[in-house]
């Protein structure tokens, strides 16, 4: 067994919906303390080891007691296979050089949209193994965002780029691609382009660069590539985030989201909140009477129907999902 093994105290995995519904009755059988986690189906917390199930299927594993809640309850009666320390075995991509992209603030009504990219290889894969990287909606706050990022950025070998756009310019471009999709896309690509043009610092080079599956059209990303981006295999999945990259990603374009949407409030006098939830909108009202209607591009994405509701206009009507579904292959 390697020392990263036997010092374990953070480990992840995607189930499967049947594993999961092994996993959940393990948690509620009444030896671990429930708590209330985001986005989170379960989650419990016993001596020395917090374990957390996601709704999309992923279980986080904490803590001093990770290694032993692996190998006892996991492995065999979650998963009922043996997979820690034969990582590399099993899934010797996860070592080859790669970049991976991702994004933060697109779902948010007030800020930038921040892209990230990360190239790793096998040494940085392995050192980042117990470090806690994952993806960044499973970190517990911004503040250890911050610290991870921290680490992520001081990494030998690691080289990393972040793009970050603000409102003001988001909006513009939202106008001229008349599509997130299509922004997302442009975003990504200039990332991957901004790492390409750090060839030199990278050991040994990449051969792909991996990132979550946001448009429809896989080509949409493809399309956007620029030069050096086109050399890459570009492989967009669901869930992208179980890789170390894009996880590194997520959380690189987190602490970026974090850091511009504070300076923003600072610079305009309020907090300004995440997300979309109602809070959001009382902020926006507060926010377009203390600085006008004419402020809030400045801050908002204005394509989001909250600034209609911010500035008492009526919304659009929503479209018909269905006018956008393929029709089925006969």
């Amino acid at each position: 067994m390697s020392a990263i093994t036997r010092f374990l105290t953070t480990h992840s995995v995607q189930l499967t919906p049947a594993q999961s519904d092994r996993l959940e009755p393990i948690l509620r059988d009444g030896t671990y303390e429930l708590r209330e986690v985001p986005y989170a189906r379960c989650s419990g917390v016993r001596k020395d080891v917090n374990v957390t199930l996601y709704q999309s299927g992923k279980v986080v594993v904490q803590g001093k007691g990770t290694r032993e809640f692996v190998e006892f309850v996991l492995e065999p009666q979650v998963l009922q296979e043996a997979r820690l320390g034969y990582e590399e075995i099993l899934a010797p991509e996860s070592l080859e050089p790669r970049l991976g992209v991702d994004e933060a603030g697109k779902g948010d009504f007030f800020g930038p949209l921040a892209i990230a990219g990360v190239y790793v290889n096998a040494d940085i894969v392995r050192g980042w193994k117990d470090k806690g990287i994952q993806d960044s909606k499973t970190v517990g706050n911004d503040r250890r965002i911050a610290e991870l990022a921290k680490l992520i950025r001081e990494t030998p070998g690691c080289v990393v780029s972040t793009v970050s756009i603000g409102p003001e310019s988001y909006n513009r471009m939202y106008t001229k691609f008349k599509s997130l999709n299509r922004l997302l896309a442009w975003g990504h690509a200039r990332v991957i382009e901004n790492l390409m043009e750090q060839g030199p610092r990278m050991s040994p080079l990449p051969i792909r660069a991996i990132s979550d599956q946001f448009a429809r059209d896989e080509a949409t990303v493809a399309k956007a590539l620029l030069p050096l981006g086109r050399t890459l295999k570009l492989e967009q999945r669901h869930r992208a985030e179980a890789d170390a990259a894009v996880a590194a990603a997520s959380i690189l374009a987190r602490d970026e989201f974090v850091a511009r949407i504070d300076q923003l409030g600072r610079e305009f006098g309020m907090v300004l909140p995440k997300g979309a939830a109602p809070q959001v909108e009382t902020a926006g009202k507060q926010f377009v009477k203390l600085h006008g209607a004419e402020a809030l591009p400045k801050v908002a994405k204005m394509h989001f129907r909250t600034s209609y509701r911010v500035l008492g206009l009526p919304e659009p009507p929503k479209l018909d999902p269905s006018l956008f579904r393929r029709p089925k292959a006969s």
